[in-house]
């Protein structure tokens, strides 16, 4: 993890780590700081390909954060592992079961965000900011079966 100094983004940072160290797929940031009806600074969302993937994921979450800055999240959602959710306050992790994520469709629920997507091998792909794209093409990408 790079040093950050702020917290807010030292945590994100982590938390993208995390992530990636259990293979998250189409890992996403979304960067919610200047909508002010968020209740979060950013949303990370990415998905796992079954629910054993998709708890561990969000475990590892739990776990590095814990060790690293000693930040203990509210987790809900572990028993069917379908969408789980981290609460770190100003950062909120979802992660999904495929299929549940294709329906819930988080990223266009809050496409006024700006949204940062990681590719496998951890890096930084693509970074939009949805708010100059039409509402028909949110300049995200569109989540398909």
């Amino acid at each position: 993890m790079k040093k950050n100094t702020d917290p807010t983004d030292a945590l994100k940072d982590l938390i993208v780590d995390a992530c990636q160290d259990i293979k998250a797929k189409d890992l996403i940031v979304l960067d919610l700081k200047d909508i002010t009806e968020a209740s979060a600074s950013y949303f990370i969302i990415c998905h796992g390909d079954s629910s054993t993937q998709v708890n561990a994921i969000a475990s590892n979450v739990l776990k590095k954060v814990k060790e690293e800055m000693g930040q203990s999240g509210n987790k809900e959602g572990m028993k069917n592992g379908e969408w789980v959710l981290v609460d770190y306050g100003d950062v909120v992790v979802h992660v999904f079961f495929k299929e549940k994520r294709y329906y819930y469709q988080l990223e266009e629920l809050w496409s006024d965000g700006k949204l940062t997507e990681y590719g496998e091998e951890g890096k930084k792909v693509k970074k939009i900011n949805s708010k100059t794209k039409s509402n028909a093409g949110t300049g995200q990408k569109r989540l398909t079966k």
